[in-house]
């Protein structure tokens, strides 16, 4: 699969595209919440935190520190400050952080761009302390979400089905480096108010995808979805999304 270099063009998409309402990050904290101590504060290690999507509503939920991990300069140097956020250049195979320094840890739609994901998986349990959680949001290619788009798209489904490893795949790779699946979760959250928000976000090109489709495939692809709109529900527009929790032993 092509690696995705996100300082080149996404990089500049990428906030407004991917953004997050208040009520999304509510849910998602939530979430996380469920599976963690009630004690306060919590150290996080937000690992390819981009341009802080996640990163201070992870700060302002447990208290922080929360370090942001990204290795792309550009996504890296737009990051959503707060005071209890700090952001560091770094890889999944190269955490700039010391043993048993976190909490909590958190991949958020991250798992794919790993090149070495066995070495990520060891590097991961290194920087988290025993008993200490650690979160992967992402897509299977044997349970991709059901958004509107790919029921209009086949084909834009299938390109990217091929960035995923299947569910026992993604499970294998944490526990075989000695994480402890502990939860399987489905978290229903708001991606956008309504449909013409989703369709302005979808013609950012903002997520990966893009990245392995020519432009005459996108733009063939936008022009069936404006045919296909008046027959779409336009109401706010709600995901599905896995989220696998591993503990350190």
């Amino acid at each position: 699969m092509e690696k995705i270099d996100y300082d080149e063009r996404l990089h500049a998409v990428y906030a407004a595209g991917r953004r997050m309402s208040p009520d999304a990050l509510a849910t998602w904290m939530a979430a996380f919440a469920r599976h963690l101590p009630p004690t306060r504060p919590l150290t996080w290690l937000d690992l390819g935190s981009g341009t802080g999507r996640m990163t201070p509503s992870l700060a302002g939920a447990f208290g922080g520190p929360v370090h942001g991990v990204e290795p792309s300069d550009r996504m890296r140097a737009q990051a959503v400050a707060h005071p209890a956020v700090t952001y560091a250049s770094g890889s999944a195979e190269r955490i700039p952080l010391p043993d048993a320094s976190c909490d909590a840890a958190l991949l958020f739609f991250v798992w794919h761009h790993v090149d070495d994901q066995e070495s990520a998986a060891r590097e991961l349990l290194r920087v988290v302390r025993p008993g200490g959680t650690l979160f992967v949001q992402a897509n299977f290619a044997d349970r991709m979400p059901d958004v509107w788009w790919f029921r209009v798209l086949p084909e834009w489904l299938e390109t990217d089905r091929a960035q995923f490893g299947s569910e026992e795949e993604v499970k294998n790779d944490f526990t075989s480096a000695g994480w402890t699946l502990v939860a399987h979760d489905q978290v229903t959250w708001l991606r956008s108010a309504g449909l013409a928000e989703d369709v302005e976000r979808l013609r950012l090109r903002s997520v990966s995808a893009f990245e392995l489709m020519d432009e005459e495939a996108a733009e063939a692809g936008f022009a069936r979805i404006t045919a296909a709109l008046s027959t779409l529900d336009d109401g706010p527009q709600f995901e599905t999304s896995n989220l696998l929790v591993f503990r350190r032993p």
